[in-house]
């Protein structure tokens, strides 16, 4: 109502409101990692600023994210949890998941590792050794890509972390960010994806502790949101968001994000999705 108010205002003075009735825009349910990590801050602008669409984010766990998309309230889904992005696009809610870019996940805790896991690189040994040790660990339980990677962690390691939940074992329910937060405060262990921590100031005590194992790669997936199950969902320019964030110029852009000279993400949309 405000917006066609404002536009036969604007007609009835003779006003030219060329930006007002050309806007374009998009929303984007993604990660907290993506966010925090500044690489939003980064990209968008460069994309704006190619084709005129502006690009709103809504940055919540993968999980969420996912929600999102599935009630039709996003574009464009972009976040780190293949298995369900690919579950997300086989039960219909989006169209043709594609690679993006990769990083890595860390384990971080105390400098003093009172469990005394640094230097491992087996990631099952290390988080055994925390069950064992009790030490206190930080976890985001939050439906997040990295919620999901460290239960598939757990996991393999054949531990059960619930078991230590109220004691050892502390889920937050928050973004990377309050969660690094509280490992900090509390001198605890968590499992972080790097480019947040790279980008994370309140570090204190936490150093990285266990890194380097294939267990820790980290996957990003874009997809638009299946106009056919909604309607109003902006195909064109979303999909020109996907197009983008998959070209050399896109992917341009991600690779040349750093902090101190380190890359935080890995662009790899050359890389087919085997089967999508």
């Amino acid at each position: 109502m405000f917006r066609r108010l404002l536009l036969t205002a604007g007609l009835a003075l003779g006003l030219a409101l060329p930006a007002l009735a050309q806007d374009r825009s998009i929303t984007v349910a993604s990660t907290t990692s993506t966010e925090q990590s500044g690489l939003f801050g980064h990209i968008l602008p460069l994309f704006t600023r190619e084709t005129g669409i502006a690009v709103r984010v809504v940055a919540l766990g993968t999980g969420q994210a996912l929600d999102v998309g599935r009630r039709g309230d996003a574009d464009v889904v972009f976040v780190h949890d293949r298995m369900a992005e690919l579950r997300f696009v086989q039960e219909g809610h989006g169209v043709r998941r594609q690679h993006v870019m990769f990083n890595d996940f860390v384990i971080v805790g105390p400098a003093a590792d009172p469990a005394g896991i640094a230097g491992l690189r087996d990631t099952a040994a290390a988080l055994t050794r925390l069950a064992q040790a009790r030490a206190p660990f930080i976890s985001r339980g939050d439906r997040s890509g990295t919620h999901a990677a460290e239960l598939r962690l757990w996991r393999q390691a054949g531990v059960d972390p619930a078991s230590g939940r109220g004691a050892w074992y502390r889920e937050v329910g928050q973004g990377m960010g309050p969660a690094l937060n509280t490992a900090a405060a509390q001198g605890g262990y968590i499992l972080t994806d790097r480019a947040t921590w790279l980008s994370f100031r309140n570090r204190q005590d936490l150093r990285i502790l266990v890194e380097g194992d294939a267990r820790l790669f980290n996957q990003y997936g874009v997809m638009l949101v299946n106009p056919e199950r909604h309607a109003h969902v902006k195909r064109a320019d979303g999909q020109r968001f996907i197009d983008w964030l998959v070209s050399p110029a896109g992917q341009a852009a991600i690779a040349g994000y750093k902090i101190n000279g380190e890359p935080l993400f890995f662009p790899n949309a050359a890389q087919a999705e085997p089967g999508i």
